[in-house]
């Protein structure tokens, strides 16, 4: 079909004709929400590098908990800030650490909503980074019994998925193995396959408090220069039981999550990280866009290219606009 024949305008006439056309959509079901839980009572500590997003203490956690749920969002991801770090990031398979503790009041006070957990130990390590260092450098094997433990007492204490971030090679499995002997073979993985050694998480080490002493990540989070490779990481977590596979950071990986979904028959999330969310408000704040449409247009511009979840910040502000 040619011109005059053909004329693409005429189906973007009106809003009624461009949405019955639409090929994709968002709704606040692709949403899940990060949450950030600290010790202490009433705290709700904001972050200034990230408007909007806190630092809570468990009754505001549970407050926030419910508003998301009402706004039709189906999941929050956990992250803890414990008051106490050490050099094996012990308060992360405590039973009665932060985390764990938030699982059981959220899963209490909002039983249908989803609660997921972000397996890591940088916010628990002294050091900041995301397992046992020995001579400066981060030990893979030593790091995935202590992975597991994390993941197990989450299980225990009442989450629904688990979500492993750290890079270890073997994690998946071993996270897999430990559920399953325990009697968790019920709770699905989310892995973190392709994450990526990337600037746009800056922002997010403010809230997290999670910022490495020393060094980088480079040696266990991806080179951004790679898209190969993360096919390779996606197989192997296929491999050892993950249910669900993630890219991270999402803007400046569209490319990698459109690979993914190609080539991979699970459902793949992208996390819209906390750099691509403060750039977006910062620029707002000056005037020099539409927050609200650049917003919107960012969230498709994930799903579009093959995402079937997004971890945003931007959830609740996304799911009321979408609710107009």
């Amino acid at each position: 079909m040619y011109f005059p024949i053909y004329r693409p305008r005429r189906m973007r006439k009106n809003e009624q004709l461009r949405s019955m056309v639409r090929e994709t959509t968002l709704s606040p079901k692709d949403f899940i929400y990060p949450l950030f839980v600290v010790e202490g009572k009433g705290v709700k500590k904001p972050i200034k590098s990230m408007p909007g997003v806190f630092q809570m203490s468990l009754e505001n956690i549970v407050k926030e908990s419910k508003e998301v749920y009402k706004l039709g969002i189906p999941a929050v991801i956990l992250f803890g800030i414990p008051k106490k770090k050490d050099d094996v990031g012990s308060e992360a398979y405590n039973p009665k650490g932060i985390v764990q503790q938030a699982i059981k009041r959220i899963k209490k006070a909002c039983p249908d909503l989803l609660v997921i957990t972000d397996v890591c130990l940088c916010e628990f390590t002294d050091h900041g980074h995301c397992g046992i260092i020995r001579d400066g450098y981060l030990q893979n094997d030593e790091t995935l019994e202590l992975l597991a433990q994390s993941a197990l007492s989450h299980a225990a204490a009442g989450a629904d998925m688990v979500a492993p971030s750290d890079m270890m090679d073997g994690r998946v499995m071993a996270i897999r193995d430990i559920l399953d002997e325990s009697g968790y073979g019920n709770i699905p993985i989310m892995s973190y396959a392709a994450k990526y050694a990337s600037a746009y998480y800056g922002p997010f080490r403010d809230v997290a408090e999670s910022a490495p002493k020393f060094g980088d990540r480079r040696s266990y989070q991806m080179d951004p220069a790679n898209s190969t490779e993360a096919l390779r990481e996606v197989a192997l977590d296929v491999e050892e039981g993950a249910d669900i596979v993630m890219v991270k950071p999402a803007l400046s990986y569209l490319d990698i999550i459109y690979k993914i979904k190609d080539k991979f028959d699970l459902p793949v999330a992208a996390y819209n990280v906390s750099g691509e969310f403060s750039m977006i408000k910062a620029a707002a704040k000056l005037g020099y866009i539409d927050g609200e449409r650049v917003m919107m247009e960012t969230l498709l511009s994930m799903k579009r290219a093959g995402a079937d979840i997004i971890i945003t910040y931007f959830a609740k502000e996304a799911a009321k606009v979408l609710s107009r």
